[in-house]
């Protein structure tokens, strides 16, 4: 299950991770948020001990979503060693997903 971030545990579940970390910012009122959710859950499963996977509510911690810029739900953005490395805007196939994470191990 992906873990759920927040402004107060963001720093330590994520910039501090020795793996790689993907991070889906998202909201409960948001249709295309709702359609990546399956697939976050998926890759948190499957690369369960090799990735971190999170999700942000953005409307619960407005700080973290303002430090990275988040403008547009959904966003994933792609971490390795605190730095972000990649990113996605906007819904698309786990495929692409898994393919970002991927490059990253």
């Amino acid at each position: 299950m992906a873990l759920e971030l927040t402004d107060a545990n963001f720093d330590q579940l994520v910039i501090k991770s020795d793996k790689p970390v993907v991070v889906d910012f998202w909201a409960e009122w948001c249709g295309p948020c709702r359609m990546v959710g399956p697939a976050v859950e998926e890759l948190a499963k499957e690369y369960e001990g090799k990735a971190v996977v999170g999700k942000v509510n953005v409307d619960v911690n407005p700080n973290v979503s303002a430090q990275f810029g988040i403008r547009n739900i959904p966003t994933v953005l792609f971490f390795k060693n605190g730095q972000i490395v990649d990113k996605q805007v906007g819904a698309v196939p786990k495929s692409v997903y898994d393919g970002k994470l991927k490059a990253q191990l």
